[in-house]
């Protein structure tokens, strides 16, 4: 449907592009914004530099790891080592770490607004910001949610008490053995609910919110409506930016927005119906308010 060639801004264009965002958001209503990791990551979220190194040291000593992410799918010998890895990974990402304000901001444009949210992201950023989770869907996970790792049926389970009390607890790299979380079903050990394999388990909560997203799209179709997307790349396009770029397409009183370091795009078929910013999230939004 759409050219294999996008249409890239140039930075000697970021500040008209700014004003031209900043002069829509005025006019339009009704905002979807979809949410990827470059958001998080402007946000000061990042998973690798000094804040990996501060929070993982003995792991990068040990395995040299490069970053927070691969370390997450590395074959440790034992759970209590696994978990000694993960309740650190998920207690600075979703627990104890704080956004530098770039969540704040985005919710202050639009929370008069009538919006919703879909993300990719699973750090729980936007309700810390102060985004209605009715408004919310969370396709890929939440890293405050523990899943059976078989898993034998489909419920999740709240973490924040336990891993707090690995962090706690946790020596020479390891958590103690009775903390290592199990299935209370099966009796299987628990695995973080993140979208890695097919194992992923959708629980009643993500079909609701999946409900309510599509709800939205379809009490708005043919309206006027600003998709905006913010900080999404290429790994898993087709949640947030191809669906997008398709309802923008399908719509002629839609517009699509992207702000996006160094990724920002748009196809030739809604070029004209496009406004595309290449920078820092953070930076953008500050300039806009």
């Amino acid at each position: 449907m759409f050219s294999n060639k996008r249409i890239m801004t140039s930075t000697e264009n970021s500040s008209d592009n700014t004003k031209c965002f900043h002069e829509l958001l005025q006019k339009i209503d009704t905002v979807i914004i979809g949410a990827g990791a470059g958001l998080s990551t402007s946000a000061g979220f990042t998973y690798t530099g000094k804040r990996f190194e501060d929070n993982f040291a003995d792991f990068i000593h040990k395995y040299g790891f490069r970053d927070m992410y691969s370390g997450g799918f590395f074959p440790f010998a034992s759970q209590e080592e696994y978990w000694a890895y993960w309740s650190r990974y998920v207690f600075i990402n979703r627990y104890a770490d704080i956004d530098n304000g770039t969540y704040k901001r985005l919710f202050e444009l639009v929370k008069d607004k009538d919006y919703f949210v879909l993300t990719t992201n699973v750090d729980h950023q936007f309700q810390k910001a102060g985004f209605d989770k009715q408004r919310l869907f969370y396709t890929q996970g939440d890293y405050g949610l523990f899943q059976c790792s078989v898993p034998c049926h489909n419920s999740t389970y709240d973490n924040e008490a336990v891993i707090r009390a690995m962090v706690e607890q946790q020596a020479d790299m390891r958590i103690p053995t009775e903390l290592i979380p199990h299935c209370p079903v099966c009796g299987k050990t628990t695995t973080m609910n993140l979208r890695t394999d097919d194992t992923f388990v959708q629980d009643e909560g993500w079909y609701r919110a999946n409900e309510r997203y599509a709800d939205f799209v379809r009490r708005h179709k043919g309206q006027q409506i600003l998709f905006l997307e913010l900080g999404v790349g290429m790994n898993t396009p087709g949640i947030v930016k191809f669906s997008f770029w398709r309802m923008t397409a399908e719509n002629p009183w839609a517009v699509y927005a992207c702000v996006n370091l160094g990724e920002a795009g748009a196809p030739r078929e809604i070029a004209n119906r496009s406004i595309c910013i290449d920078g820092d999230i953070g930076e953008v939004l500050k300039k806009l308010k």
